[in-house]
């Protein structure tokens, strides 16, 4: 039987995945690889690990989402990840989407 701190991390984690999303979304409106993008979110206080944090890149990619470009920087291949346009019409809509849900929950916590 799952103890509560099973439970909790499990439904912890659910919550985050989503929110990871609208995270990196929002922060690849400005172009960033993916190291940058970790630093970026995690001084907002969103740790992600690498072994998320690529494989939604790459989904995010394939979804249309993201445009990226290999480039050398700093004497080293570096790939640029950047909102599509089709990528900044859903962060709107998602953005709208979780004030709509945050605030719902802000009446009921």
């Amino acid at each position: 039987m799952p103890t509560d701190t099973d439970i909790f991390e499990s439904l912890r984690q659910e919550l985050r995945r989503g929110t990871l999303i609208l995270a990196v979304l929002a922060q690849l409106k400005v172009e960033r690889y993916g190291y940058s993008l970790r630093q970026a979110l995690s001084e907002v206080g969103l740790e992600i690990d690498e072994g998320a944090l690529y494989p939604m890149l790459r989904r995010l990619e394939g979804q249309g989402l993201l445009t990226s470009e290999w480039r050398e920087e700093e004497k080293r291949k570096k790939r640029f990840y950047r909102l599509s346009p089709e990528g900044e019409a859903v962060l709107s809509r998602l953005a709208a989407e979780w004030r709509a849900i945050n605030d719902t929950l802000q009446n009921l916590i």
